[in-house]
């Protein structure tokens, strides 16, 4: 299969080229090589290239920034979206997109599977959700909605921000009250191929690894999985002014791709083979 991967150059594209280039033709375009947002320059790559699946990472993940540059955050992940289902329309392409737990309002009590009715509170949500709809225009769209990743070459995140500061024997400052579903981007990647690979019936899939946990919670496996104390400065989210207002109940199932014979590793385990890798790699 030939598959055209945007954003190649970030957390999950990085990730996602060495995963797919283990058994198909992968063409990877950081932004310098396609800005997804100039709709031309889309048509025309998608065109010579002619892939048989669109695998976008490309995105506007600025949250906060984005109530302040709200045109910039639409651009990418909205419109940019649509430049790309239309090029999978006219190319016969899968299309694969990613969006987030952003989409909610996080005032439910359970986790929130696919059917849950979107309810995004700040920009960068609005923005994402409108790239779910672009994306579906696709006939074999796949919109996966990832949550906290973690892994990949870039070290950013909370959990390397958390994990960072316990190996430095500094007090981790971690919210109490918001609850997430973490993603693994290695995890995240497998998933994406087996759908392409296995045909899946096209639609929206919550793709995280299973469970759910406050960041204390996840702060306190860190920990665990490092051998040493637990030097955590738990907080609530409430007390912190952010920009863009955050979902605290952030939990999502992964019933759906469970039911299209994909199984998804809980966050613990997910979180153990990163921290390994992360071991390995300095030891090395």
């Amino acid at each position: 299969m030939r598959v055209l991967v945007t954003g190649a150059g970030g957390q999950l594209g990085g990730t996602i080229v060495r995963r797919l280039g283990r058994a198909h033709e992968v063409i990877a375009l950081t932004r310098a090589g396609l800005d997804i947002t100039r709709h031309d320059d889309v048509q025309r790559t998608v065109h010579a290239s002619r892939p048989e699946a669109i695998v976008n990472c490309a995105a506007y993940n600025a949250v906060d920034a984005a109530e302040d540059e709200a045109i910039a955050a639409l651009a990418c992940n909205a419109l940019a979206v649509r430049s790309l289902a239309r090029a999978a329309i006219e190319s016969g392409s899968a299309l694969v997109h990613y969006s987030t737990d952003f989409v909610f309002d996080g005032e439910a009590g359970e986790p929130y599977d696919e059917t849950a009715a979107p309810a995004p509170r700040s920009v960068y949500g609005q923005s994402k959700l409108l790239g779910e709809w672009f994306a579906a225009d696709a006939p074999r769209h796949y919109v996966l909605r990832v949550a906290s990743l973690f892994g990949g070459e870039a070290r950013h995140g909370s959990i390397d921000r958390i994990a960072d500061a316990l190996r430095r024997g500094e007090p981790a400052r971690v919210f109490t009250d918001r609850i997430v579903s973490p993603a693994y981007v290695e995890d995240v990647a497998d998933a994406t191929a087996r759908l392409l690979e296995d045909a899946v019936p096209p639609g929206v899939y919550h793709c995280v690894n299973s469970g759910h946990a406050s960041w204390s919670e996840v702060g306190a496996e860190i920990a665990r999985l490092l051998g040493v104390p637990a030097a955590l400065d738990p907080v609530s989210a409430r007390e912190v002014a952010f920009r863009a207002p955050r979902p605290r109940f952030c939990a999502l199932s992964n019933a759906r791709l469970r039911a299209a014979g994909i199984e998804m590793p809980t966050w613990q385990e997910g979180l153990g083979r990163y921290l390994r890798s992360q071991g390995r790699r300095e030891k090395g």
